[in-house]
């Protein structure tokens, strides 16, 4: 039954006029009770969780397995450089012995000077480091130009160009190599002969669907804006290409010089088709043509040699590339 005040305000049994109801989460005295909080189950998803590293045990196993497959890796693609520069200051007979040394018994140099003298190794240096520099600024020239247009200009067609490019990644190699002889004997429409020439080295490297590709989902990172803004500052196309987008892509294009310098480099059956004059081989070839007529010791010297300079282009441009894995994207 409820009782009704000299107010005219109905109170219902239990409760006092002016005093809310209680929720069945307050107590007594008005306050809200707070539920008791769960325990927080903590998982780890790590094959050792962070308690097993804070024992003893746990930090000496952690470091022993690192330290060896750090050890492991080191040596696997370090070991065979060393052969080859150890190898190349042994005598022809402790080359071939059996069991190998790995020490040679009498450090000389007289490998590296006779193959540097035998094989004429500074002409056929030279010869590449054009082939290989030629390549690699044709390549930042026109690729770059290509991945920007198809990237921000937005072309008619562009995705049909872009899908064209991709498909000739699908393509052997050998099976293109006879048309791409031919063109290059007999240049279309020009009626060129490039044989012989460094233009039969560079302009298959520059038509490289994989390098447009590259720089073209980098350049697809770079937000609108930012070229917006620029525009807005009467920059061109040209000018933003120069000014905004070439500084911020440094980390892609030495991924792109890397890779150019070192396919030029490397490349034996392209060169050995298009240079076939003596006087304009490239080191692979050079080697290759006289391994024949040279001592082993002087022929491992002539590799590490000519391995020398794309370990240089490499150790040049690997700081751009570990500068650029944080910063190589932005926000708008």
């Amino acid at each position: 039954m409820s009782d009704v005040t000299s107010s005219g305000i109905t109170v219902m049994p239990g409760r006092s006029a002016g005093i809310p109801p209680t929720s069945p989460r307050q107590g007594h005295s008005g306050r809200r009770q707070r539920r008791p909080r769960k325990p927080i189950n903590t998982q780890f998803r790590t094959a050792v969780s962070p308690h097993q590293l804070n024992t003893a045990r746990g930090r000496i196993v952690y470091w022993v397995v690192l330290v060896a497959v750090l050890v492991s890796f080191t040596a696997a693609f370090v070991f065979p450089f060393y052969w080859m520069l150890t190898g190349a200051m042994k005598s022809t007979e402790e080359l071939n012995s059996i069991p190998p040394t790995f020490l040679p018994s009498h450090f000389s140099l007289d490998g590296y000077l006779q193959a540097w003298d035998l094989l004429d190794l500074g002409r056929l240096l030279g010869n590449t480091a054009v082939y290989a520099g030629g390549a690699w600024l044709l390549t930042l020239t026109f690729d770059v130009a290509a991945a920007y247009a198809l990237s921000k200009l937005r072309p008619a067609l562009g995705k049909v160009v872009l899908a064209m490019m991709l498909s000739t990644l699908m393509i052997p190699p050998m099976v293109i190599m006879l048309p791409a002889y031919l063109t290059v004997k007999d240049v279309p429409l020009l009626h060129w002969n490039l044989l012989n020439t460094p233009w039969a080295i560079w302009l298959p490297a520059v038509a490289n669907g994989f390098n447009v590709f590259l720089l073209k989902r980098f350049f697809d990172s770079i937000p609108r804006e930012l070229l917006e803004a620029a525009e807005i500052d009467g920059a061109s196309s040209g000018r933003i290409l120069w000014s905004v987008v070439i500084p911020i892509s440094r980390p892609i294009l030495g991924v792109i010089s890397i890779l150019t310098v070192v396919n030029v480099w490397r490349d034996f059956v392209w060169p050995l088709l298009v240079l076939p004059d003596s006087e304009k081989m490239s080191v692979s070839i050079g080697i290759a043509s006289l391994s024949s007529q040279m001592p082993q010791n002087v022929l491992v010297a002539s590799l590490v040699i000519a391995s020398i300079p794309t370990i240089v282009v490499f150790f040049l441009f690997q700081r751009h590339i570990m500068a650029g894995l944080t910063a190589g994207s932005l926000k708008g």
